[in-house]
């Protein structure tokens, strides 16, 4: 690589939005966590004399099995989405302390005095004699 470009206040911007879908899709996880189990108890089940409870319906069931697989693929989105935006924020802290550093020698190096290299002398600072 030869270069980093990165515009900070653009990186903010993107998560920003980022952290707004990010809550956008929690509200409707969560909403999902609600309704889902509630649909499934009024979806019926198997009909029958039964002891007990009677063995839930296959809609119920179905419902059910949808539940648990997008459960898991929800978390998956909400970590990745978490380790994502975190990553870049921290990847964008150490470029902010980067560029700092780079600053920092640059006037450090800038306020130095300079060393006069005159023809036949060795180089000396002023206030310096001959070495």
């Amino acid at each position: 690589m030869t270069s980093w470009d990165i515009y900070p206040p653009g990186v903010r911007g993107v998560l920003d939005k980022t952290a707004t879908a990010a809550e956008d899709m929690g509200k409707a996880g969560k909403s999902i966590q609600e309704t889902l189990p509630k649909a499934a108890a009024s979806a019926g089940t198997i009909s029958g004399p039964y002891c007990g409870n009677a063995p839930v319906g296959p809609v119920a069931a179905a419902l059910s099995e949808y539940f648990k697989g997008w459960e898991r693929d929800l978390l998956y989105v909400a970590k990745r989405t978490g380790n994502s935006v975190n990553g870049a924020i921290e990847a964008t802290n150490e470029y902010l302390k980067g560029d700092l550093k780079m600053a920092e020698n640059k006037q450090r190096e800038a306020i130095k005095e300079p060393v006069i290299e005159m023809p036949g002398q060795s180089r000396c600072r002023p206030g310096e004699g001959p070495k």
